[in-house]
């Protein structure tokens, strides 16, 4: 370990559970450079609980899911936001920080669920449904949220869904979040056909084949799934609400129906809970590094922008999302 310089040795503490020894000292002189850059450069890291440990729990200062960081965004103390995320949270970011520079170390940090509607799309459902209200997720462009009365995240979709007190409310882009909320409301929920790459591919045979080959193992489930998943697993809820439960809880043997890392980052806070990994991999969460968020910081890449005429709209549904 002598590659481990003084201010990152105590890092590795933290992580070597879930970052082997032979790993770790390709991360140490991006782990360094990153905390000088941030004092330096007074900048703060958003990370999203997807984000690899190496970044989730030894350079972010604000950690957590969709709401958390939106909500804690709103009191970063910085001159710049790097945000180690998707790309819909780097703009969600800056619709609530318009005096600061966020930055997005890779603008191809995509979403496929942000990428199946568009504003066109919500106008012309607005068309097709007059009068009822539209609920975004966050998991959507700065000019997707533009056109809806409310953004919600996995977290609190079904209270914000309640609090516009409708009988009807048109639910994007989701197909499954909207499917799981409808099953716990008596609101008729009007979805559209968007699903998220990575939860879509679970499925209910998994957790059959799961529970066979480890009896009494603890299933949780993100309510992105498909809702025949949901209904197989143990508790449903957004990756803080999966975290939550972990915590409270304390399974012996837990699977978390989520993307990747995040099995990692809980299991550096639970060191007796036994973490089963088949998981999948988002493609998009994994093109941010701590390489190029040294880049980031170094060469201010890459900055986001939002149409003014656009942002004052979709912060206003973003912000009372935030109220709910």
């Amino acid at each position: 370990m002598s590659a481990v310089l003084p201010s990152s040795a105590s890092l590795y503490d933290r992580v070597r559970r879930v970052i082997p020894p032979i790993e770790w000292p390709l991360f140490v002189e991006d782990i360094d450079a990153i905390l000088k850059l941030k004092r330096q450069r007074n900048a703060v890291i958003l990370a999203h609980n997807y984000q690899t440990p190496e970044i989730f729990h030894c350079v972010a200062d604000i950690v957590g899911d969709s709401l958390a960081l939106a909500r804690k965004a709103m009191t970063v103390d910085a001159d710049i936001i790097v945000l180690a995320g998707v790309h819909f949270m780097a703009e969600t970011a800056k619709l609530l920080n318009s005096d600061k520079t966020v930055l997005i170390p890779d603008l191809e940090a995509g979403c496929s669920l942000a990428d199946s509607i568009t504003a066109e799309d919500v106008r012309l459902m607005r068309q097709r449904y007059p009068s009822v209200p539209v609920v975004t997720y966050v998991n959507t462009s700065a000019a997707v949220k533009a056109e809806s009365d409310i953004c919600c995240t996995s977290s609190n979709a079904l209270a914000v869904v309640k609090s516009l007190g409708a009988p009807r409310v048109i639910m994007l882009p989701d197909e499954y979040l909207a499917k799981n909320i409808a099953a716990q409301t008596k609101v008729e929920i009007i979805a559209w056909k968007g699903r998220c790459e990575v939860h879509e591919r679970f499925t209910a045979a998994d957790i059959r084949e799961l529970r066979e080959a480890h009896p009494g193992i603890s299933v949780l489930a993100h309510p992105e799934c498909p809702p025949e998943v949901v209904a197989e697993a143990d508790f449903a809820g957004s990756t803080a609400a999966m975290s939550d439960y972990v915590a409270r809880h304390k399974p012996a043997r837990v699977m978390l129906m989520t993307e990747c890392s995040m099995s990692d980052n809980v299991a550096v806070e639970h060191p007796d809970v036994d973490f089963v990994r088949p998981c999948n991999l988002c493609p998009h969460m994994k093109r941010i590094t701590l390489r190029n968020i040294r880049t980031a910081l170094e060469e201010n890449r890459h900055v986001v922008t939002i149409d003014p005429r656009v942002a004052d709209r979709a912060r206003w549904a973003v912000e009372r999302m935030l109220f709910v």
